[in-house]
């Protein structure tokens, strides 16, 4: 999972109000929710209370809610309705919401025939869709015959070709500007051997073909899809938990909270929540098991805090991913270099 949507978290310092509110009626929410801010009261800052108010009170199936200093710096709808809590900490307590939201893979959803494609963005914000097309004419094959036919033929099947060459750089701009993992491409098969034609290279390399698909019926490509990125997932799950152990990468929060400090740390592998606590300064990647390991680093007063909170916004800072995977005993890390 790549964390970048919640580094903004980072640029204000704490403390965080995290707020975690399950699906009720109207009339039930607003009382479980002054029950939660009742509990806030005594470490909360009035202002921040009153911006928590109409985001906690919005109809979802569960809402991840953090604020600091009077405003309300991400809110986040989650599928299901999550275990009910709140907490007032210098770091925000994500890790109920990463668990929640699950694996985030950037990817990008094209349907693709003679006309253009119908293309949809997920990643780098709410999902973005676009019609694509270059030529509108000609488009469709006669059997006219004539002298004239082949000619005709020919126009034809530039106009695709003309269409895939807009697709394919409208693909290219966005794998480069969201780093796409995952290309899936489905609709008509000349149109999508033109397409691939005229992909570059990163782009190329992450095409998945989906058997499904048209403009006109999205129901089992979107079924496809999701078949496609579950087996994604669990595909780089394994491949991060296999190059760990050939490369004996850091075990256990102090090792990886000192590789996370030097940069190190291409994913961070945790097994779930991990509330025992650690020593944190100001700085995205100051943490430690230790204090006085922080104090040398300059750190003048090191605070405790979870330890998943520290490492998420080690990670963040870092650009580092972070997985859930049940199968690592501890947290661990897969290294860079």
């Amino acid at each position: 999972m790549r964390l970048d949507f919640i580094r903004p978290l980072y640029e204000r310092h704490g403390p965080y109000a995290s707020v975690y509110v399950g699906a009720l009626t109207g009339p039930e929410r607003e009382t479980h929710w002054h029950s939660m801010r009742d509990r806030l009261a005594d470490q909360a800052d009035k202002a921040t209370l009153d911006a928590l108010d109409e985001a906690a009170l919005a109809p979802a199936a569960g809402r991840a809610l953090f604020a600091a200093h009077g405003d309300v710096a991400l809110a986040e709808s989650l599928a299901e309705a999550p275990h009910e809590l709140v907490s007032w900490s210098p770091l925000p307590h994500l890790t109920p919401m990463l668990m929640a939201r699950g694996e985030n893979v950037p990817h990008i959803r094209v349907i693709v025939d003679h006309a253009g494609a119908e293309v949809t963005v997920f990643g780098g914000g709410s999902p973005r869709r676009a019609i694509v097309h270059a030529d509108t004419w000609p488009l469709q094959k006669t059997a006219q015959g004539g002298w004239s036919q082949k000619r005709y033929e020919r126009a034809v099947e530039e106009t695709w070709e003309q269409n895939a060459v807009a697709v394919a750089h409208e693909i290219d701009e966005q794998v480069r500007r969201i780093g796409a993992e995952l290309v899936l491409v489905a609709g008509e098969p000349k149109s999508r051997s033109y397409l691939l034609h005229h992909l570059g290279t990163k782009s190329a390399d992450r095409v998945l073909m989906v058997e499904h698909g048209s403009r006109s019926d999205h129901g089992q490509f979107e079924k496809d899809v999701e078949k496609a990125l579950d087996d994604w997932i669990e595909r780089r799950r394994a491949e991060l938990r296999e190059r760990h152990a050939e490369t004996g990468g850091p075990v256990g929060v102090a090792a990886v909270a000192h590789a996370l400090r030097e940069g190190r740390v291409h994913a961070v592998l945790t097994p779930g929540e991990l509330p025992r606590r650690i020593w944190i300064g100001g700085g995205g990647t100051q943490l430690a098991t230790d204090a006085g390991e922080l104090r040398r680093w300059g750190v003048d007063e090191p605070i405790q805090e979870r330890a998943d909170s520290a490492l998420a916004r080690a990670a963040a800072m870092t650009d580092a991913e972070l997985w859930f995977n049940g199968d690592v005993p501890d947290v661990a890390a897969v290294l860079r270099y």
